[in-house]
C-alpha cells in the first residue's frame, strides 16, 4: 500500500495518524506500507497520474489498483485481510507506471518541476524580475524547438528521401529500348528525307524564278530595241 500525499495539504495532515496506525499492522499483514512525498517526488507521482491528495494504491504482483475506500485503520486492514482488493479493477498497462505513457509523464513531471526551481533560482537568487525569468524561458523554449524541429527534418529526410532524387524503374524498358531505338531512327531518317525534299524544290523554284526573270529581262530589252527602231524611222 503506497501513499502519495504533500506536506501542505490539510486531508493529507488528516489522515497521517491513521496511516500510522495501519503501518504498525503491516509485519502482521505481511504487505509494505510507505507514502510518497509529491513535492519530492514528482517523477513517481506523473507515473501515477496523482491528481488529488491524498491518493492510496495496492500493488501486487505487478497489477496496480487505486483505493477509494474509507480512510481509516480498520478499514486499511479489512482491505487486506479480506482481500477486497480483488474486487477492484487494475489499471490498464498502457496506464500503468512502468509503460511508455507513463514514463513520459513522469519525465513531463520533473522537466516542470525543474523549471519551477530555475524560476524560483532566477526570481530570488539572482534577482532578475518575474517578466525576465519569463522572457528567458521562452526564448530557451523557442530555441530548442528549432533544433528539435531541424533534427527532425534531418531525420525525415534520411529516412524517407524525397521522390525526385529516387530513379523511376519501369519494368519493360529493357524490352522496348530496341524497338524505340528502330522508331527513332526512322524517324530521323524520315526527317532528313523531308529536308532533302524541301532543299530540292527550293532549288527548282530558284531555276524557275531565275528563268522567268531573264526571260522578262529579254523582252523589256527586245521591246526597248522595236521601240528605238521605229522612231529612227520616222
Amino acid at each position: 500500500m503506497v501513499e502519495f500525499y504533500a506536506p501542505w495539504c490539510p486531508a493529507c495532515q488528516n489522515l497521517q495518524p491513521e496511516w500510522e496506525k495501519f503501518a504498525e499492522w503491516g509485519e502482521d499483514l505481511e504487505v509494505n506500507i510507505a507514502k510518497v512525498d509529491v513535492t519530492e517526488q514528482p517523477g513517481l507521482s506523473g507515473r501515477f497520474i496523482i491528481t488529488a491528495l491524498p491518493t492510496i494504491y495496492h500493488c501486487k504482483d505487478g497489477e496496480f489498483r487505486r483505493y477509494q475506500g474509507a480512510r481509516t485503520k480498520t478499514d486499511f486492514i479489512n482491505f487486506i485481510s479480506d482481500q477486497e482488493w480483488k474486487s477492484i479493477e487494475p489499471v490498464s498497462s498502457w496506464f500503468g507506471p512502468s509503460s511508455f505513457l507513463m514514463s513520459s509523464m513522469s519525465a513531463l513531471f520533473q522537466l516542470s518541476m525543474w523549471i519551477r526551481h530555475c524560476h524560483g533560482y532566477l526570481t530570488e537568487s539572482v534577482g532578475i524580475p518575474v517578466w525576465g525569468s519569463y522572457a528567458i524561458f521562452a526564448l530557451a523554449t523557442l530555441f530548442s524547438g528549432l533544433i528539435l524541429g531541424l533534427i527532425m527534418v534531418f531525420l525525415a529526410d534520411c529516412l524517407c528521401p524525397s521522390k525526385r532524387h529516387r530513379q523511376q524503374q519501369y519494368p519493360y524498358s529493357k524490352k522496348l529500348a530496341p524497338e524505340s531505338a528502330q522508331l527513332l531512327k526512322k524517324l530521323d531518317e524520315e526527317q532528313e528525307a523531308d529536308e532533302e525534299d524541301l532543299s530540292d524544290d527550293e532549288t527548282e523554284d530558284k531555276k524557275v524564278s531565275n528563268r522567268n526573270s531573264s526571260m522578262n529581262a529579254m523582252i523589256w530589252s527586245s521591246s526597248g530595241w522595236f521601240c528605238f527602231l521605229s522612231c529612227e524611222e520616222q
